[in-house]
Order: structure tokens, then sequence, then C-alpha cells
């Protein structure tokens, strides 16, 4: 059996909770906290360690998502959650451009711990003031080669498209480094 590790990342209330959630077969493994600042009360809870869930994909493979908290003050878990990850999605939320440079740190934060195959998915690509592919593409500065991929992250098929673009990416690498 093939386990391969991913991790979902992004700024605070990018949607990484509820993206593990939609498609993991087990009981996400969540370390929630109450939010106490009034600053960042948009929602009523933070991920202070890391989400876990997990995707039998087939007999043969199993994906463990861990999914990283947002806020600054809890990014000394990157590095911890990035140790062994053979890929990961940088989440963006499309309807808060106030989000986009700190999502871009992410990104080559996560870039500089390990060289791994990477997607970015545009959540909430759903609602009315969603931000377009191709703006969010040049607000965040994205190659033409990276994927930037629509999102919504609490619809499983969703969830599973933007995984399938990552394991096919990863899988392709597998098969690069063996040739």
């Amino acid at each position: 059996m093939q386990t391969v590790k991913m991790v979902v990342t992004g700024p605070f209330n990018a949607g990484k909770t509820a993206f593990i959630q939609s498609v993991s077969e087990i009981d996400v493994v969540a370390t929630e906290r109450k939010i106490t600042s009034e600053a960042e009360k948009v929602k009523e809870t933070t991920t202070v360690a890391m989400d876990f869930g997990r995707i039998t994909v087939d007999d043969d493979l199993v994906l463990y998502l861990f999914g990283t908290p947002g806020q600054k003050r809890f990014d000394f878990m990157w590095e911890i959650l990035s140790e062994g990850m053979l890929g990961f999605i940088v989440m963006v939320d499309s309807t808060r451009p106030e989000t986009f440079r700190e999502a871009r740190s992410i990104l080559q934060t996560f870039r500089a711990y390990a060289p791994t195959p990477y997607v970015v998915a545009a959540n909430k690509q759903d609602m009315s003031d969603a931000w377009e592919l191709d703006d969010m593409r040049l607000a965040l500065r994205l190659d033409p080669n990276v994927k930037l991929l629509p999102c919504t992250a609490r619809k499983k098929e969703s969830v599973k498209a933007v995984l399938l673009e990552l394991l096919y990416s990863i899988l392709a690498e597998m098969e690069n480094s063996e040739a």
C-alpha cells in the first residue's frame, strides 16, 4: 500500500478545514479553538495545530491530508507539517483579494520547504464576488505552468478534482525521477 502525504495550506479562513472535511473518509482530526480577537471574528474558530483527514483512492493508494493553521502566529507548525509531504495545495479565497499577498508568501514558504509539486485552489468560485481565475493568476503572480484550479471547498466533487490534479502532478514527478 502506497501512502501519499499532501498538505493543504493558505491564509486564515481560506477554506482549508472545509476542504479536508468534504472528502475525508474518517472524522477529521481538527485542532480548532474559539477565536478571542474581535479583529479575526469572520468565523468562530481557527485551526491552531493541524487538520488531518484520509482518503482511500484504491487498494494500493491512500492519501493523507494535513491542513495547516492559517494564522501567522501558528506558522511554526508549517515546517513540521511539510515534513515528508509529496505535494501541497495552496487554498486562496477568491472573494478576499486582501489575502492574495499572504497566499503568495505562503506558497513561496512551502516551495522553500520542499521542491514538491503543488497546485493553487481558488476557493469560493461559486460566489458572485469571486475573482476570475485569470485575474487571480495575475494578482498572485503565478507562472502560466502553475495549476490554478477553481474550487468550492464544501463540494466533494470540486475537492476531488483539485486532489486528482495534484496527485497526477506527484505521479508524473515520481515517473520522471525514476527515468
